[in-house]
């Protein structure tokens, strides 16, 4: 391929949209162009990385045996309707009707769709396990698009699907899928890339793991555990904290004015926020009915945690004056509102503890739980927190990073084949319902995350396995003869060879052609220029600058070959 035939335009500044480094490299180096809020096209060099990550994927989905299928990214409402999920999924999904006024949706997962393409073949336990995968486009009506292909309403994707006739047989399949996965991320050069415990969310499921990249551009809180190697996602992790146990106090009320964060209420009391208990007041989407959750001060609530043990979606509350709810000055305490009332783990055991007194302009202090609320039943709703008690090995470890998931595996269980009726029939000549497995990959995302990982000031920095092309060569001075002879001589036998090389000798400044190879970040830069022909050599230099050698011109092509094939 020729640059100067190379479709897109590669240019300096950064534009001024960009937060994430990878998104304004993609943009400069003429690898996408933008269509609309959280949707690209792809140029050339893009689809050849994203092939190559495709190409990584077949191959290690075949290793454990999948068999690839395709299925439709436009589907009837019907069969969502079957699973539940048509209702249950909210603006994300893109729903609408066709001529003849039937509901349709756009695919954002694919899971119901599996189901209906196996339902009637799989219907005696011979033809079980079986994994079924595709790589096809999805559409999501995504509310906040960001960093270019990080968060994108319109992707394409990997997902699998497996079934099996028992939970055990899933797991060891679950594994197997888990070790294939470490070698997609290997190969395709981010091997950092760790597996952490995460949410299932709208997927369902009882277990689930994300594959993370760390990265300070990340929109997840990933908690891990030095010590002992626990990883999760903060969504899921487990909030574990010592008991706010501050001795024997008796139940006082107190005035506290115009006191009414956490921060005012505990300088006033001469308390910290970790012997205090806030409230946090939510609304069930469904009827605004209130929730109300108390934790310790120093804590958040973790709403999914809350929303998995309500089993509905709750949005901030806002506090009306008809509620009977003293905001700012809400305790559990004499708490009377109407109102669903939640209390988290870290208030277990809690004694001498600052709270509000359902008053404006007082609180309690003295509060001990067990004592003044013997009732309360407590729940894990709180994040966990840097410096927090790691629930493998109890120490004080756990600190907080930023990742982007590159990916995700969920064991489902019978929740699609049951809403759904998928049924076989067993060695005993009765009907059961298979178990499944999911298993996603976004290809853009995987993209987008290696640039995020490998990347300089000057452009991305592409591993061998998904670089666009695997030599770039530049002839400086093409307007001498006998090194644009030279180089075209090289350019041909090096394609012949099988060997990927973009070929640059348009008449521009050397500057100009160094500032567009960085920008394609291919691995091997291949130089040849006038003063290099007179000393008979031509030069070979890595894109991570990790070699810059002079190779005798007549072993070149052989040099090049080899450490393409290396």
């Amino acid at each position: 391929m020729k640059l100067e035939k190379l479709v897109g335009d590669r240019f300096k500044e950064r534009p001024s949209e960009c937060l994430v480094d990878s998104h304004a490299l993609m943009l400069r180096g003429g690898y996408m162009k933008y269509v609309s809020s959280g949707i690209f096209s792809q140029y050339m060099p893009l689809r050849r990385i994203c092939r190559k990550i495709e190409q990584i994927i077949r191959e290690e989905m075949d290793k454990i045996d999948g068999q690839e299928v395709l299925m439709p990214v436009m589907m009837p409402s019907s069969i969502w309707e079957q699973s539940g999920r048509y209702s249950s999924i909210g603006a994300e999904m893109f729903r609408f009707k066709d001529r003849n006024d039937a509901n349709m949706v756009l695919g954002m997962t694919h899971e119901e769709a599996a189901v209906h393409l196996v339902r009637e073949y799989a219907n005696t336990y011979n033809k079980y396990p079986f994994m079924i995968y595709q790589i096809q486009t999805k559409e999501r009506d995504e509310a906040r698009p960001r960093g270019g292909l990080i968060r994108v309403r319109e992707f394409t994707m990997k997902d699998a699907y497996s079934f099996h006739t028992s939970q055990e047989d899933l797991e060891q399949y679950y594994d197997r899928c888990h070790k294939a996965y470490e070698r997609i991320y290997a190969r395709a050069g981010v091997p950092e890339v760790i597996s952490v415990k995460s949410d299932s969310g709208m997927m369902g499921g009882s277990v689930s793991h994300e594959f993370m990249l760390l990265t300070p551009i990340g929109e997840d809180s990933i908690v891990i555990c030095p010590e002992c190697g626990y990883k999760s996602n903060m969504e899921a992790a487990d909030s574990i904290t010592e008991p706010a146990d501050y001795g024997d106090a008796a139940l006082e009320k107190i005035a506290t004015g115009d006191a009414h964060t956490i921060e005012e209420v505990c300088e006033l009391t001469k308390t910290g926020p970790k012997q205090s208990c806030k409230a946090v007041m939510y609304q069930r989407n469904a009827d605004d009915s209130y929730v109300v959750i108390f934790l310790r001060g120093d804590l958040d609530v973790n709403e999914t945690k809350l929303t998995n043990l309500l089993g509905c979606d709750v949005h901030p509350a806002a506090v009306t004056e008809e509620s009977g709810i003293a905001a700012g000055c809400t305790g559990p305490y004499n708490f009377t509102a109407k109102a669903t009332v939640l209390y988290d783990l870290s208030l277990k055991g809690a004694r001498n503890i600052v709270c509000g007194a359902n008053e404006d302009g007082y609180h309690y202090k003295g509060l001990d739980f067990s004592r003044d609320i013997p009732d309360a039943e407590f729940h894990d709703l709180s994040k966990a927190i840097t410096g927090g008690i790691c629930p493998v090995c109890g120490k004080h470890s756990l600190t907080i990073s930023r990742g982007v998931e590159v990916g995700n595996i969920f064991m489902l269980g019978t929740k699609y084949t049951k809403s759904m009726g998928m049924q076989y029939t067993d060695e005993n000549g009765k009907l059961q319902y298979p178990v499944m497995g999911c298993y996603g990959i976004g290809v853009g995302r995987l993209a987008a995350s290696v640039c995020e990982a490998h990347h300089d000031e000057f452009g991305p920095i592409w591993p061998k396995s998904i670089a666009p092309w695997q030599v770039h060569l530049c002839c400086l001075r093409a307007d001498d003869a006998d090194t644009h002879a030279y180089a075209d001589e090289l350019y041909k036998k090096l394609e012949d060879a099988g060997v990927e090389v973009i070929y640059d000798d348009r008449n521009v400044s050397a500057g100009i052609m160094f500032s567009d190879a960085d920008l394609l970040g291919i691995p091997l830069r291949v130089i040849v220029s006038p003063r290099n022909m007179k000393e008979g050599a031509v030069e070979l230099a890595a894109r991570d600058k990790s070699f810059r050698d002079k190779i005798p011109a007549d072993q070149a092509f052989g040099e090049i070959v080899k450490r393409v094939r290396e």
